[in-house]
């Protein structure tokens, strides 16, 4: 956690954002796994952590943008809870800790709740991603829960994305200290790969490496010979000579915040000629993009650099020809790198995407989503001193997605795919780091580069 004030100005900043109202932060609660009292790991919303600063399930945060006055609600452990808990701090505890006025047990939510709505008072919330939250919600509001999304308050979700958008120092420092576990896991990941062990053994690694180092992993683990398929998260594959091992792996630091890395690498230690031009191309749009990285710019020009330079680069081995323009503007990239170059990082890996563009269309509101130009859309996303996001260009050949475009038409003229045919068993390579925009351009999160040229893999690679 951080200091008490950190929480109290969030608090206070976001009042003036939303002006008028109740402002509605439920917690997660437990999750079951298989019966009630197993339950899944515990993660807390990351909205309720950045204002009320607590990773403790059930409790509910609500804030009155009129008068400042906030409240906790939680029910204190009751003795049957410290027998197998051990002591607990107490509601009260809770809010004195992040500087809230009030505590009350969490009978008093829904109280509270109607009464504000009787008196006609707008009751501020964020569109629910998980189902218990939206059944809360539900009974809260009077709401069934399939209105529940319309219902949403734009207000206060363009208020929270747009100061989660821009990480203060405390928050940068927290990053940094995420980076350090992603450090163990990816280097761990390097020295235990070899010839003949299973991705289950190394994915278990990095998942433990994730545990030793923080608070777990960010994001599920993909690590798998197939790279060519973007969220792998099977690891049933055991390791072949000649093959590459892509691992895209990230933990998370104690208060919450989270890193986010990817490396590709040889089962064997060495790549051979053929994966050491695509990897290079792959790692020249990685540095390019951090290169030209500039405050003001829009998250499509950042992402535009690398997509020119992995162009190039397939020139350069006859598998685009033509002018990099002509296969740039046809949108050529789109079949060796399907995906975006980057996303926010922060609280979460794709931070605040639960409020943004993957939760609905801003089609309807474009034009204050253009106004915001936070990271709520990445089509309207300007970078901005503060804004921290990833870099993971990649190149990918997938048969499914080539066979399509060649039976179509597409690109023709443009991509080889006569010479295509040579890399359809190559799997996928993809790089990432995470960059903070700075105030002359970016500077790359952690204090030491996880091993990405091909000299600095090769040597390490297998070195258990």
């Amino acid at each position: 956690m951080f200091s008490t004030d950190i929480y109290v100005a969030r608090r206070k900043e976001l009042c003036r954002r939303v002006g008028k109202g109740l402002i509605l932060l439920p917690g997660n609660v437990e999750s079951p796994f298989n019966y009630p009292n197993n339950t899944y790991h515990f993660r807390q919303d990351s909205t309720f952590l950045y204002y009320f600063g607590h990773s403790v399930p059930s409790l509910v945060g609500v804030i009155d943008a009129e008068t400042g006055v906030d409240t906790l609600y939680g029910d204190d452990f009751t003795v049957d809870d410290i027998i197998w808990m051990g002591p607990q701090p107490t509601i009260r505890d809770f809010a004195e800790q992040v500087g809230v006025a009030e505590a009350k047990p969490m009978a008093s939510l829904a109280t509270d709740i109607q009464r504000a709505i009787a008196l006609g008072r707008e009751v501020h919330y964020l569109p629910p991603y998980r189902g218990e939250t939206k059944l809360m919600l539900s009974d809260l509001l009077g709401v069934v829960p399939s209105m529940l999304h319309a219902r949403k308050s734009l207000d206060l979700l363009f208020a929270v994305a747009e100061m989660r958008e821009k990480k203060s120092a405390e928050e940068i420092a927290a990053l940094e200290e995420a980076f350090e576990i992603g450090y163990q896991m990816h280097t761990t990941a390097m020295r235990l790969t070899r010839v003949g062990r299973t991705e289950h053994e190394v994915a278990g690694a990095v998942d433990g490496a994730a545990l030793r180092y923080g608070t777990g992993v960010s994001f599920t683990t993909i690590l798998s010979q197939h790279g060519e398929v973007l969220h792998n998260h099977d690891h049933s594959g055991i390791m072949t000579d000649g093959r590459l091992l892509l691992c895209d792996a990230g933990g998370e630091h104690l208060n919450g915040y989270v890193s986010d890395h990817t490396r590709t690498f040889p089962v064997n230690g060495k790549f051979t000629q053929k994966q050491k031009d695509i990897y290079n191309i792959v790692l020249k749009a990685h540095d390019d993009a951090a290169a030209a990285l500039r405050p003001g710019m829009m998250y499509m020009e950042y992402s535009d650099v690398a997509s020119r330079t992995i162009l190039e680069g397939l020139k350069s081995l006859d598998l685009v020809r033509g002018s990099v323009d002509d296969a740039f503007a046809a949108g050529a990239a789109y079949l060796f790198m399907p995906h975006g170059l980057g996303h926010g990082i922060g609280l979460d890996v794709h931070d605040c995407e639960n409020i943004g563009e993957r939760s609905f269309s801003f089609a309807e509101v474009e034009e204050r989503a253009k106004a915001s130009a936070c990271c709520i859309t990445r089509q309207w996303w300007r970078l901005m001193p503060g804004t921290v996001l990833s870099d993971e260009p990649g190149i990918y050949f997938v048969p499914a997605l080539i066979d399509k475009f060649e039976s179509e038409g597409k690109f023709k003229g443009i991509v080889n795919y006569d010479k295509l045919r040579e890399y359809r068993d190559f799997g996928g390579i993809r790089l990432e780091d995470d960059l903070v925009v700075t105030e002359t351009g970016s500077k790359q999160i952690g204090s030491k580069q996880i091993p990405i040229t091909v000299e600095d893999v090769e040597a390490i690679v297998g070195q258990e």
